[in-house]
């Protein structure tokens, strides 16, 4: 595997590092050994990168994501900007060579995914595609990075959605006892677990039963559905020493992360979406707003498009995480705005950032070292009419 020795990157679009947290709440520090790695893990581990952080229960005294009246054309930063390029290749480099995005909607008989969260996130792709080439929304900030292959250009394609009914294979890492409730809104919670290593493969199995390309020009979306916990390593999710989606023990990390599989697939993985937890983390817009935004009335899809902007970036600007860009700190193109909206439009509990080939999306902002070198902020909502 080029990349399993690398560190876990900070594309994983909810880690909860302290470093990343946006919203503030004043809990109590807990001991080290009982902290949840939402509130202490590094922003790359191994070969996973682009984790965004789940924000909650955390001491921190970040800011910058919290809804203000006069925002300015750009937001602050976190992290330790400007992004740097470590020298290797990109994805959507070159004109005439689009981005191939393939969502995979998992949803095995018992663990349902209604159509109508599969036609938000499938319209949000949709709309990404239908305005490749303009400059007003967060995919066109990416056009001032490069790499060894050649500079970036905004131009993306939504393949059609594969449905995947594969059975859940034996859960590789253990849902514990008191992680089976609590963990959603609804007070459901887990009955399965599964490490990256088997979301690697079950990604492989589906592309090569469609003789579906690994390459830098595709990268596949794996949407899990509800009730399934995801962790980086197999085992115990007892303890900080694994990483894991939101739960009541200290592997509590991230909502999402992308990296490049053993086979030199690109590949997301997306959880179901958690906001509104008895757990005290969440993966969507009530830290910064007081409430869940929904332009598209649908909270689990609406919360679920931030992160897969997120990661769908970085995976862009750092394919292999490892010599694509980020800053000294290791945080991609994402996370140093992560949780970061800037000025939206429209009604309470509808709020949208984002117009994009005319539908209203609400996703965070992106970093472009352009607006940074100019206004010290760096995180934008699109790269407006300028040139690429």
């Amino acid at each position: 595997m080029r990349n399993i020795h690398k560190r876990w990157g900070l594309g994983a679009s909810l880690i909860l590092a302290a470093g990343s947290l946006l919203a503030l709440t004043t809990a109590t520090t807990a001991s080290a050994a009982s902290s949840p790695n939402a509130c202490g893990l590094q922003s790359r581990h191994g070969h996973i990168a682009g984790i965004v952080p789940a924000i909650g229960k955390c001491t921190s005294t970040a800011s910058g994501a919290l809804f203000r009246a006069n925002i300015p054309a750009s937001d602050p930063a976190k992290g330790t900007p400007p992004l740097l390029f470590n020298g290797g290749s990109v994805m959507m480099a070159g004109a005439d060579i689009p981005l191939v995005v393939t969502p995979i909607f998992w949803n095995p008989a018992g663990h349902p995914m209604s159509e109508a969260y599969k036609a938000v996130l499938q319209k949000y792709l949709t709309a990404v595609s239908l305005a490749s080439g303009t400059f007003n929304n967060v995919f066109s900030v990416l056009n001032e990075y490069y790499g060894t292959n050649g500079q970036i250009h905004y131009k993306v394609s939504r393949d059609v959605p594969i449905n995947d009914t594969d059975p859940l294979p034996a859960s590789g890492c253990t849902v514990a006892s008191n992680d089976t409730t609590n963990i959603y809104a609804d007070h459901t919670g887990y009955d399965a677990c599964l490490d990256d290593a088997q979301l690697q493969a079950e990604i492989n199995n589906v592309t090569a039963a469609r003789f579906l390309p690994h390459d830098l020009t595709h990268i596949y979306v794996l949407y899990l559905p509800k009730a399934v916990e995801s962790c980086f390593n197999p085992g115990s999710t007892l303890t900080a020493a694994n990483a894991c989606t939101i739960n009541h023990q200290p592997s509590a990390a991230y909502c999402a992360y992308h990296s490049e599989a053993t086979s030199s697939a690109v590949y997301a993985n997306m959880p179901f979406p958690i906001y509104d937890s008895p757990v005290g983390f969440t993966c969507g817009t009530e830290k910064n707003f007081g409430t869940i935004e929904s332009p598209n009335a649908n909270p689990d899809a609406d919360v679920e498009v931030s992160p897969t902007s997120h990661e769908i970036s970085e995976a862009i600007t750092d394919p292999d995480t490892m010599t694509g860009w980020f800053d000294s700190s290791g945080n991609e193109i994402g996370d140093d705005c992560a949780y970061i909206f800037g000025p939206t439009q429209g009604n309470p509990g509808q709020l949208f950032n984002q117009t994009i080939a005319g539908f209203h999306f609400l996703t965070q902002e992106e970093f472009s070292n352009k607006d940074f070198a100019v206004t010290g902020g760096g995180c934008v909502q699109g790269a407006k009419d300028e040139a690429p």
